[in-house]
């Protein structure tokens, strides 16, 4: 493990704010928007670190899902300078879907506490936290901002009220909403795939809208057209690769969730169907 000053063997939580010169020429400068801490959090029976990232944001301002949509600003994580820190899991909870400039987006208003499970390389070592969040935040104007967290994750730690909430604000699983299948058909259209996903599940609320995750990330993914028949919900969209090159995926490692009415339906996998 590398060695560090020892101003931070205590715990030391920081964000530090980064955005373009184009926001401050308008007057508008991150401080302003948004503000975002470390939830310290607490060590699992696992052996894992339940920590958190809080960030709170202005009035009317938003932040980005980890899909945020054709016009959000996907966030990013830059975790290379830590120590002792082998992977993390993005615990989101449920994002609200709005519209932005005619289309569609996912995200969040006024604060988001994301849940981040850290697991160790060295379980009898501690972990050390230094990362680099890169987050998009909108109102009139969008603007990225960098968070710069830093944080001993060491000991036992403490439970936290919010982390605890926005864990059980994270999208049910299949099963638990009485999903009872799902496949996906492609046809090939010009210049992409459309992506026709058969979703048979009860209705969880009006107005449902499926998100497309592809297992690769450099593949566009266009917004879905969602159509409900009875018990089973109908999702379409079309999918090309890095400048409009012929896309390529395995449909059982893409992921689709399921939005509406608050609450949300994670499914794991679209295989095609069956015989």
């Amino acid at each position: 493990m590398t060695d560090r000053p020892s101003r931070l063997a205590m715990i030391v939580f920081c964000a530090a704010l980064v955005a373009p010169a184009g926001a401050f020429a308008q007057g508008i400068r991150p401080a302003d928007a948004v503000s975002a801490r470390l939830l310290p959090g607490w060590q699992t029976a696992q052996g894992t670190r339940m920590a958190a990232l809080r960030v709170d944001l202005a009035p009317d301002w938003k932040t980005y899902w980890r899909v945020p949509g054709e016009a959000g600003i996907p966030p990013q994580f830059d975790l290379s300078a830590s120590s002792n820190i082998a992977s993390v899991r993005m615990h989101w909870p449920v994002p609200r879907v709005f519209d932005q400039a005619g289309m569609r987006s996912y995200g969040y208003f006024d604060r988001l506490v994301l849940p981040m499970e850290f697991t160790p390389v060295d379980s009898q070592q501690p972990m050390y936290l230094d990362a680099e969040v890169a987050i998009g935040v909108c109102r009139e104007i969008c603007m990225p901002v960098t968070l710069e967290l830093a944080g001993d994750l060491s000991g036992a730690g403490a439970g936290d009220a919010a982390i605890t909430a926005a864990l059980d604000q994270q999208p049910e699983t299949g099963a638990h909403a009485g999903l009872r299948g799902a496949h996906c058909t492609v046809s090939p259209v010009e210049g992409a795939l459309e992506v026709t996903a058969h979703i048979d599940m009860p209705q969880i609320g009006n107005r449902e809208i499926a998100v497309f995750e592809m297992p690769r990330a450099d593949l566009w993914v266009s917004e879905t057209d969602n159509h409900r028949e009875g018990s089973r919900l109908t999702a379409r969209a079309e999918v090309s690769g890095p400048g409009g090159a012929p896309a390529s995926f395995d449909r059982s490692e893409m992921r689709i969730t399921v939005l509406a009415g608050g609450r949300a339906v994670e499914i794991d996998s679209c295989p095609p169907p069956a015989g």
